[in-house]
């Protein structure tokens, strides 16, 4: 991760959206459009692979009362919280959704960010799970490098009765529709307490698997449940969060294919202490990835070079494992590593100019944005006015 392959002073020439050379003297084909990034980092487009993209409304409520000292229960008592997001949603048409969508991608693609996982889970029935779901499909259909993920067990929704019996609708009935349609690519779960037990995640993603969807989980958030170790134990492709995990956690990841997605931005954003672990994941040799983890309550922040920053200064990634955890292994935790995350030949051409000499000032100036354009598959989609 310490690697990041540096070619000085050198070109990337990019064909009908796909890289076709990088180096030096490269020839330059006749007529083609030239973008002069002399003195500026050329980086691959940010994957952020863990975004829960769809919402209407910021959840004010929640982070006024956070200040003033209330607990995540207390906050859901006063009318806020996840099922406060779901109620707006369950009232917003899709065209609303889907133009709010098409806004904030615009922001992801300011801060140099070209692919996107995007999560549903904030209808929790079948009209809101499927707009959602909708939503993804059309703007992946308008070009967009869109991944949808099915975050069905996010938490119980007021109309059922038990966990239990919610999660065998969701095997009955919605993803089944989900794999007919082909409205996602993963399933996601929420193993917490106040959401799904261990046992009741396992038979939702056995589910899910059953159904053809690869499998991604929150874990170990604000507790150790287990659910880290599920995740490898069932080849999810990721374990997100991981504030709570400990050392047979980062032996279990260590010796699987699982990707360890840490998303600070939380932890900053809920003014809690506790980051994920990153050194002792690194160091035991886990594949460790960088997302937003942006949402309307924990993470409002379409930021990956917050997000770098906040990884090397509270914990203690270097520069060169965050730009390579927000960008390849980012990629590998939403299986499209062999299309994004690197620049190399073949792969689309999908990329991110800083005004910065070094790519370590990326991180070093905080809250800042240094991105001037964006390219996905060799067209400019994003440029900001510094």
């Amino acid at each position: 991760m310490r690697d990041l392959g540096i070619i000085e002073n050198g070109s990337v020439l990019i064909e009908n959206g796909r890289i076709k050379a990088i180096g030096h003297d490269i020839e330059k084909p006749k007529g083609i459009e030239e973008y002069d990034a002399t003195g500026k980092v050329v980086l691959p487009g940010f994957v952020d692979s863990h975004t829960h993209l769809v919402w209407m409304h910021p959840r004010l409520l929640d982070c006024d009362l956070r200040i003033q000292g209330a607990t995540y229960a207390g906050i859901a008592a006063a009318g806020g919280g996840i099922l406060s997001t779901v109620r707006t949603m369950r009232q917003t048409e899709e065209a609303d959704l889907l133009s709010r969508a098409r806004k904030t991608l615009t922001a992801f693609y300011h801060h140099g960010t070209t692919t996107i996982e995007a999560k549903s889970g904030y209808g929790l029935d079948e009209a809101t799970e499927l707009r959602t779901l909708g939503v993804l499909k059309t703007l992946a259909d308008e070009g967009h490098d869109v991944i949808p993920t099915y975050l069905g067990a996010h938490v119980l929704p007021p109309e059922f009765a038990s966990p239990g019996e919610y999660i065998n609708w969701i095997a009955s009935d919605m993803l089944p529709r989900i794999k007919k349609e082909g409205l996602a690519l993963f399933a996601d779960a929420f193993c917490e307490q106040g959401a799904f037990t261990l046992d009741q995640t396992r038979t939702y993603l056995e589910a899910a698997r059953h159904n053809g969807l690869g499998l991604k989980l929150h874990a170990e958030q604000f507790s150790r449940s287990g659910a880290a170790r599920l995740g490898v134990a069932m080849d999810a492709v990721s374990v997100d969060h991981l504030e709570s995990a400990g050392p047979e956690d980062a032996a279990a990841l260590a010796n699987s294919s699982t990707i360890a997605t840490l998303l600070p931005g939380a932890v900053f954003h809920l003014g809690l202490q506790g980051y994920p672990p990153a050194r002792m994941l690194i160091d035991a040799g886990a594949a460790v990835a960088l997302a937003t983890d942006y949402n309307p309550g924990t993470s409002p922040t379409v930021s990956m070079p917050m997000i770098i920053s906040l990884a090397c200064t509270q914990m203690k990634m270097t520069p060169a494992e965050a730009i390579a955890a927000a960008t390849i292994n980012g990629a590998h935790a939403v299986r499209a590593a062999s299309r994004a995350g690197s620049i190399e030949e073949g792969k689309d051409g999908n990329l991110a100019i800083f005004d910065a000499a070094d790519y370590r000032e990326i991180p070093y100036h905080f809250g800042m944005n240094l991105a001037t354009a964006t390219i996905l598959r060799g067209e400019q989609i994003g440029k900001t006015t510094g």
